[in-house]
């Protein structure tokens, strides 16, 4: 490397920079059209010149917002960005170009933007911006679901089945708590504590009166909720759970716009039972990735349109004989059409197992 701007800051400075800008992005909302990013601006020397961070769709991005609070101060800086700086014009303007504008020296970016607001490490090297890209794993965690439901065109979907060994949801009497074991519940919690939205059906909102949150041990609330989703066109009764979020929320929760992002944990009833416009809903929303955790009619509509990514299975070591299959009717009349999975893992959660799978075949990309 030449005795460039990069290469009078010291590698120690700029992985403390990069560690700072995912720091800063955290301050972001988790569920948002756009990824959260964070960006710093240092000196020659290594020390920092001002600091930036995402704030959510419509604010300004976390490049412009470090190049407004440096002011002349930013030329001859390095950026260090934990996502490439956009190239394209949306609400806001490209920070690719706004950095090049502002003189800006160098440009270090922890992970390249695939989406079509990428290229930006392009344009600042046109307009004589020295780019390197330097990978971070806590960067990359970031925008991962991000990321991935933007080469989706959808958010990632997994289906969540908690089933006993023979393939039961429920006893015959219609009781279901608790097949899995404390374990496996509290695993279940962690995974509502890491997706955007969780969704059920109004059937199983009418029989299990759920409350989808994510709680830890002692049952207090986990930091991150998702979003509570349910599917279908049945009224919640008044007083479930659910519907408790629904009251605290806006008159029009029941069906707000899409740009009116909720606040965490709120709930939103979506009265169809097309999955397709479901994902559209909540993908507006800013969500990313969603946990199935209805029933089989939700999980298995979901299928059928093709748009099931993983499932994860929590298999209790019980037999019932009889009751509610954890999978319904697929429409699979011969044993060389059945579904075949991939087994990625397999985890043991006190006496049940957890079973994380993909279909073999890809699911439908929009």
């Amino acid at each position: 490397m030449t005795a460039t701007q990069q290469s009078t800051i010291a590698d120690a400075a700029l992985r403390r920079a990069l560690d700072r800008g995912v720091d800063l992005a955290r301050l972001g909302p988790a569920r948002d059209p756009n990824p959260r990013v964070g960006c710093v601006l240092l000196a020659p020397d290594g020390s920092v010149v001002a600091e930036g961070a995402h704030g959510g769709a419509g604010t300004p991005h976390a490049e412009t917002a470090a190049l407004a609070a440096a002011g002349q101060a930013a030329r001859g800086t390095t950026a260090v960005v934990t996502l490439e700086p956009c190239a394209h014009h949306g609400r806001t303007p490209p920070c690719a170009a706004a950095l090049v504008e502002a003189g800006v020296a160098a440009v270090v970016y922890a992970v390249p933007d695939v989406t079509t607001a990428g290229g930006g490490a392009q344009v600042l090297a046109a307009g004589g911006v020295e780019v390197r890209q330097q990978p971070h794993p806590g960067a990359e965690d970031l925008v991962a679901d991000w990321a991935r439901a933007a080469r989706l065109g959808r958010p990632h979907v997994t289906w969540k089945i908690a089933s006993t060994l023979d393939g039961r949801v429920a006893a015959a009497d219609g009781t279901s708590r608790w097949i899995t074991s404390p374990q496996a519940r509290r695993a279940a919690h962690a995974v509502r504590e890491q997706v955007g939205a969780v969704l059920v059906g109004t059937g199983t909102a009418l029989a299990d009166d759920p409350s989808l949150t994510a709680r830890d041990d002692t049952g207090a609330l986990l930091p991150e909720q998702p979003l509570r989703v349910v599917v279908g066109t049945r009224d919640l009764p008044a007083g479930s759970q659910l519907s408790r979020g629904l009251a605290g929320a806006a008159p029009t929760a029941d069906r707000t716009s899409p740009a009116d992002t909720p606040h965490p944990g709120e709930v939103v009833h979506l009265r169809t039972h097309d999955p397709t416009e479901v994902l559209a809903d909540v993908r507006a929303r800013g969500v990313h990735s969603v946990l199935l955790e209805g029933g089989p009619t939700l999980g298995g509509a979901f299928w059928r349109a093709g748009l099931v990514d993983e499932l994860l299975v929590h298999l209790a070591p019980a037999l019932l004989g009889a009751g509610p299959h954890a999978i319904p009717d697929l429409g699979i009349g011969t044993m060389a059409d059945a579904a075949r999975l991939e087994l990625v893992e397999v985890t043991r959660l006190g006496p049940d197992l957890q079973l994380r799978l993909r279909p073999t075949r890809p699911a439908q990309e929009e």
